[in-house]
């Protein structure tokens, strides 16, 4: 990362050392429709993007304010361009969360993923990738997220997934955040074990080739081999691994991660399972409280 400033220092040392984990709040376009169904509001309730990520916003809004949402058991938060851009009670939702809750910033990067080659997809081109840089450093964002997916062991779709990630990892570093990679490996995948041995030398060869000062963090689909990636986390440009949750139920993902020592959770649908935009607040806030302490508990 670059100079850093005092904030960032603090920051840095949340994301490295807390105990707690990353909430992922950074549903796109694509996967909005299925996350405000799953929370009660069908597709009749709006009638265009802006409506849609309006009520996406409510949404998260409410998840960002309530009690539990906290420092207590929360170390940050990944969101999505329109969230980073939106105010809650008046204040820029970045600020918001490090200022009101004591949790850090992240911004989802990347544009969704390109068609399937090589039992892999890798990312879409991000051509206004430095603009969007250069506006999330100033809205006083942390990191960054990208996401890529494994489908299959293929040594090729691998070797690309991963190369694209640490290429475009080292223009963020070199913007002065911290690039969290995430190679998804599909945990419906007939070969998931072999691709996640694949995906582990793929992404040390990579680490071993960063420069001293550049630091990453790593996002990755909890391994079926428990402790595989304790290498990666020992890694001196590795700040934290943290894990997916992938489709599984929350109560399957917890489970899965508590084997892994060295991982600690990022959960997007596993953190807001059971919540429904028509439930009172104090059962809402009781729900989301469960989820937040059962992911907490996993991750230390």
């Amino acid at each position: 990362m670059a100079q850093e400033t005092s904030t960032q220092t603090a920051q840095l040392d949340r994301i490295a050392n807390g105990k707690g984990f990353i909430a992922a709040l950074d549903q796109s376009g694509g996967s909005t429709p299925k996350a405000l169904a799953l929370y009660g509001v069908t597709e009749d309730a709006y009638g265009n993007d802006d409506e849609m990520f309006g009520e996406i916003q409510k949404m998260r809004a409410r998840i960002i304010t309530a009690p539990d949402f906290n420092s207590d058991k929360i170390l940050g938060a990944i969101l999505f361009e329109k969230t980073m851009d939106a105010v809650i009670d008046g204040t820029p939702v970045p600020a918001y969360l490090w200022d009101n809750c004591g949790v850090v910033p992240f911004l989802k990067v990347d544009k969704g993923l390109a068609d399937e080659a090589d039992d892999a997809q890798t990312m879409k081109p991000m051509p206004d990738l430095d603009a969007l840089l250069s506006r999330a450093v100033k809205a006083g964002i942390f990191g960054t997220k990208m996401r890529s997916v494994i489908k299959g062991a293929n040594a090729t779709g691998i070797n690309n997934v991963v190369g694209q990630q640490f290429i475009v990892g080292r223009q963020i570093a070199a913007a002065g955040l911290l690039p969290i990679i995430e190679p998804e490996v599909d945990i419906n995948s007939a070969t998931k074990a072999e691709a996640e041995a694949l995906l582990k030398d793929a992404i040390l060869a990579e680490l071993n080739a960063l420069p001293a000062d550049t630091k990453v963090a790593l996002k990755l689909t909890i391994p079926t081999e428990a402790g595989l990636y304790d290498d990666l986390a020992a890694h001196a440009n590795v700040v934290r691994v943290v894990a997916l949750s992938g489709g599984y139920t929350t109560d399957d993902a917890c489970e899965k991660l508590a084997k892994n020592s060295t991982m600690i959770a990022s959960f997007s649908r596993a953190l807001t399972e059971g919540l429904n935009v028509a439930m009172s607040d104090d059962d809402y806030n009781a729900a989301l409280g469960s989820n937040i302490d059962k992911i907490y508990r996993a991750s230390i």
